[in-house]
């Protein structure tokens, strides 16, 4: 069985064993009208006033976005926003781009994100989470952390956040309170929020909310400083929107959150032996620190000892910001990886990816088709694999008749089993 399977700006085609499962998103049909959808959502939104209501025509507006690692269509949102706000001079608007911890986009992509147009007619900015004065304390919460969020966000008169909502491997799902953190605080913040017990809890999970310290944690922080007006999309696997969510930040993210899982969640009755997945393609494969993610999309369903194939073209490297390449060459195995990122007062950029990758990697073997050299995939500690299909093959000629499954948008699934590795999920 033949199946294209997303890969950078394209596809990758692959050669399935008979009775292999195909696994991917249940999208509903894009909507038809775009622009009428939205004009609609801004108007009726859930536990807030209409977004017309809310703006002056003196008001300084900031409206966060996604970066160049998720494929929010802002550049179709905020349009249909300026279009409903006309008393709102462009000069009081800021286009602020929730980094979070990631690299500064360039101009060339901030033109890709928003359209040339809109760069032109609006102050478009990075957020800087490693600039001491481009922060401000925005509060603390329960346990003591003290929250810093982007200045000019916690300075302006009207704050309006943006997301894409999408299953999430410890946040459960992405959007809502996420654009405020880790979108745009601080890196003491950000390491908080990404401390191993937070990412080791057991609800820190695939599509689950109730009781997720991380998402319970990223709630409280959009808390302390609410955005007035919150706008929460869900995609197809063209980019294509199928769902719109308005109003306040928690609330329209849970109900887009279930729109989401009511078309993403695929029950498996039992493990696989072998599970190929993609990073779901361009904009979302364009390193391996964010591939991570469809790797641990396959970890959920594959046995104990068993083997993921991952597809992603990782144009943008390990990449070669931050720390996750050092990271994985401190330690010559995944176990010392999880013993040195679990150590008390262990503090490291990236560590929380680290984690997620070997926590996989210490039950299974993890075989990686990119764009990248060998050396730098053996030294990610997995196993380099420039033809997917005949890597499959050679899994099905040492284990006759083993169980294979795709993931064919990887993370933009949840799959489950009711029974893996001995235990009842």
């Amino acid at each position: 069985m033949k199946v294209s399977v997303p890969y950078g700006r394209g596809f990758l085609e692959l050669d399935l064993p008979p009775g292999a499962t195909v696994i991917e998103p249940r999208s509903p049909a894009p909507l038809s009208d775009e622009r009428a959808a939205l004009r609609a959502a801004l108007r009726a939104p859930l536990e807030s006033p209409p977004l017309r209501e809310l703006v002056g025509s003196s008001d300084r507006v900031v409206i966060v976005t996604s970066d160049i690692t998720r494929p929010l269509p802002a550049g179709r949102i905020i349009p249909a926003i300026l279009e409903e706000v006309p008393q709102l001079s462009r000069e009081n608007a800021t286009v602020l781009v929730g980094t979070g911890s990631h690299r500064a986009c360039t101009e060339g992509e901030l033109a890709a994100m928003l359209g040339r147009e809109l760069c032109r007619g609006l102050r478009c900015v990075n957020h800087d989470a490693f600039r001491p004065g481009a922060l401000a304390a925005a509060g603390t919460l329960g346990d003591g952390t003290v929250v810093t969020l982007n200045r000019e966000y916690l300075e302006a008169d009207i704050r309006i956040t943006l997301g894409f909502i999408e299953p999430h491997f410890f946040a459960g799902f992405s959007g809502g309170p996420k654009a405020v953190m880790p979108g745009i605080a601080g890196i003491d913040t950000i390491r908080r929020f990404h401390r191993p017990e937070m990412i080791d809890h057991p609800m820190a999970d695939w599509g689950v909310l109730e009781e997720n310290p991380v998402q319970a944690m990223a709630a409280a922080s959009a808390r302390l400083a609410p955005p007035d007006f919150s706008v929460n999309v869900t995609l197809d696997g063209g980019g294509r929107i199928t769902g719109v969510f308005c109003g306040d930040v928690i609330a329209s993210h849970r109900q887009g959150a279930a729109f989401a899982a009511a078309h993403s969640i695929y029950r498996c009755a039992a493990p696989f032996d072998a599970v190929v997945t993609s990073n779901s393609g361009y904009p979302l494969d364009q390193s391996l620190y964010q591939s991570v993610k469809g790797i641990c999309a396959a970890a959920s369903i594959v046995r104990d000892g068993g083997d993921v194939i991952c597809i992603a073209r990782c144009d943008d490297g390990i990449p070669a910001h931050g720390d996750f390449a050092d990271l994985l060459a401190m330690r010559d195995t995944p176990e010392a990886l999880l013993a040195m990122i679990r150590e008390p007062h262990f503090s490291r950029m990236d560590q929380w990816q680290v984690q997620k990758l070997a926590s996989v990697l210490v039950r299974a073997r993890v075989h990686l088709t990119s764009g990248l050299p060998d050396e730098a995939v053996r030294a990610a500690h997995l196993v380099p694999a420039d033809d997917p299909g005949e890597t499959l093959a050679s899994i099905m000629r040492h284990q006759p008749g083993a169980s294979v499954a795709l993931l064919r948008y990887g993370p933009m699934s949840i799959p489950r089993c009711d029974i893996i590795n001995g235990g009842l999920l």
